[in-house]
């Protein structure tokens, strides 16, 4: 897939994914509790928009001719080794790759409470900021 085309797609899902956690996050902050089936769209909000991102990240490390690790820790390393994301910024996405693995493989230890704690102060949107940035060299 041409750059400038997976830079649209993405910034299209991180757009679509944001609009339902700031819905959430009006929610919450307003004092209105979520129901259950609010709180899975909000995992599953959350976990689109990390994956959206570590798709975005392996195409940086291709179009930088990059290695492109298989876990997505390493590849958020190899990219704040190459200087596309700070070294604080990495902690973030380790956090935020954890996150996602547990909504995905550990459902039944998921602490909603966190979850929505992270929701309400708007703890994500660094990933969405990340996957609205263009592509360096593809403006």
């Amino acid at each position: 897939m041409r750059l400038d085309l997976y830079q649209e797609e993405t910034a299209q899902i991180a757009r679509y994914q944001s609009e339902i956690l700031a819905e959430a996050r009006n929610r919450l902050t307003s004092g209105i509790s979520l129901s259950r089936l609010e709180q899975n769209g909000v995992l599953h909000a959350l976990q689109v928009l990390v994956e959206n991102a570590i798709g975005k990240t392996k195409h940086l490390l291709k179009a930088a001719n990059r290695e492109i690790p298989v876990s997505a820790y390493d590849a958020f390393m190899v990219l704040a080794d190459a200087g596309l994301i700070s070294r604080e910024q990495l902690n973030d996405w380790n956090r935020a790759v954890g996150l996602r693995n547990r909504i995905v493989h550990e459902y039944m230890n998921i602490q909603m409470e966190q979850v929505l704690g992270l929701v309400s102060k708007g703890d994500y949107q660094f990933v969405v900021d990340f996957l609205m940035q263009p592509i360096p060299g593809n403006q």
